[in-house]
C-alpha cells in the first residue's frame, strides 16, 4: 500500500494513540540496581559516577534499599569495596564468610525477605591486590590467569553467597567452566534454589572504566583481554552463551548494552527461551550524566531511550545505575 492511502503519520498523531500501539515498554520491575558496598563509615560519594555511592553494610544501606523498593525496583546486586591493605593475591576477602558482601546479603534479606531480589556478583578482582579476576602465575617470564585453580575459588565464592541468602550468584570473571563449577558446588551443598546469572558475553570494553574507579579493582598490570571477548566479535557470543546454558545458567548476560545491542539482539533470536540480561555499564551511565552536566542533553529523554533500545533489542532485565532515577521518570509517564 502507497500513500496516500497509506499515511503511517495517523499512528503518531497522539500520544495516546502512539502509547496504544507502542511495541515496546519499560517497567520498574525490569531493572537489576547495582549497589556498592563497603565494610564501615558513611554513604561515599563515587567521582567517576556521580549520583552513585558506596555504600557501608547498616542502616544507610537500609534506608536505600527501602527507596529502591518504594519505586518498585525490587532487584539488587552488590559488588564488595575492600580496602587495600586486605586484598592478597587470591582475593580471599571475597570468599570470606564475613566479608561485606555476605554481611550485606544477610542484612538486607534479614530486613526485606521475599521482597527485595538479591544477586551477587561473583568475581576476584575488587579482592586482588594485583586487580586481575582470578589467580595469576608466571610462566616463561609472561603472567597468566589461571583458570582452573580460578574457578575454584568463584565456586568457594559462591557458596558462601548462597549460604548468607542470595538469591542468585553471578558469575563475571569470564573464566572457562565457571558455570558449571559453581552449579555444582552450589547443588554439593543443598543450594539446589539459588540461581546463576551468568555473564556470558562479556566484552573487553573501555565502557568499565568508572566501574574500576569505584571498586577500586583496576588491573595493576596488562589487561583482561585474555579473558573477556573481544569487541569485534559477535558470533563468539553464541558460543559463550550456548556453553553457559548447558552448564546450567539460568539467566544469561550481554555486557556492556548500548555498544552491544546487535548482541543483544542476536543472542535473543537464537535463545529466544533463555532469559536475558544487559548492563547498561558505568561508562555508559557516567557519559549521559557528563553530557547533561553541560546541557548538552535532556537525561530524563536520553535515558529512558536508551533503556527501552536496550530492552527493544531483546533484554529482559537491565542491570542500570540508571534504575533509581529512571523508575521515578516513568512514574511521570512516557516522554515519547
Amino acid at each position: 500500500m502507497k500513500f496516500p492511502l497509506a499515511r503511517p503519520r495517523r499512528l503518531r498523531a497522539s500520544k495516546i494513540i502512539r502509547d496504544a500501539i507502542a511495541e515496546t515498554w519499560l517497567d520498574p520491575g525490569d531493572f537489576i540496581y547495582p549497589i556498592f558496598v563497603k565494610p564501615a563509615g558513611g554513604r561515599e560519594p563515587i567521582p567517576s559516577m556521580p549520583g552513585q555511592y558506596r555504600w557501608p553494610v547498616g542502616e544507610e544501606l537500609v534506608r536505600h534499599v527501602e527507596e529502591s523498593l518504594s519505586l518498585g525496583v525490587n532487584k539488587v546486586i552488590l559488588f564488595g569495596v575492600v580496602p587495600d591493605e586486605v586484598k592478597d593475591a587470591v582475593g580471599s576477602p571475597g570468599y570470606d564468610p564475613h566479608g561485606v558482601v555476605s554481611r550485606a546479603i544477610r542484612l538486607l534479606k534479614e530486613t526485606f525477605g521475599d521482597r527485595l531480589l538479591v544477586f551477587a556478583d561473583v568475581c576476584l578482582c575488587e579482592y586482588t591486590d594485583h586487580g586481575h579476576c582470578g589467580v595469576v602465575r608466571q610462566k616463561g617470564g609472561r603472567w597468566y590467569v589461571d583458570n582452573d585453580e580460578t574457578v575454584k575459588l568463584y565456586a568457594r565464592e559462591a557458596v558462601v553467597y548462597a549460604d548468607a541468602g542470595a538469591d542468585f550468584v553471578a558469575p563475571s570473571g569470564m573464566m572457562d567452566g565457571q558455570v558449571a563449577e559453581i552449579r555444582k558446588a552450589l547443588d554439593a551443598h543443598g543450594f539446589h534454589e539459588v540461581g546463576i546469572m551468568a555473564y556470558s558475553a562479556k566484552y573487553a570494553s573501555a565502557f568499565y572504566g568508572p566501574f574500576r574507579v569505584a571498586a577500586a579493582s583496576a588491573p595493576k598490570f596488562g589487561d583482561r583481554r585474555t579473558y573477556q571477548m573481544d569487541p569485534r566479535n559477535a558470533y563468539e557470543a553464541l558460543k559463550e552463551v550456548s556453553m553457559d546454558l548447558e552448564e546450567g545458567a539460568d539467566i544469561v548476560m550481554v555486557k556492556p548494552a548500548l555498544a552491544y545491542l546487535d548482541v543483544i539482539r542476536l543472542v535473543k533470536t537464537h535463545y529466544p527461551w533463555a532469559p536475558l540480561a544487559a548492563y547498561n555499564v558505568s561508562g555508559e551511565y557516567s557519559m549521559v550524566k557528563a553530557a547533561a552536566s553541560q546541557g548538552y542533553i535532556d537525561e530524563r529523554i536520553v535515558t529512558l531511550e536508551i533503556l527501552t533500545a536496550i530492552k527493544r533489542a531483546g533484554a529482559d532485565v537491565i542491570l542500570t545505575y540508571h534504575a533509581l532515577d529512571a523508575a521515578r521518570w516513568l512514574r511521570e509517564g512516557t516522554p515519547f
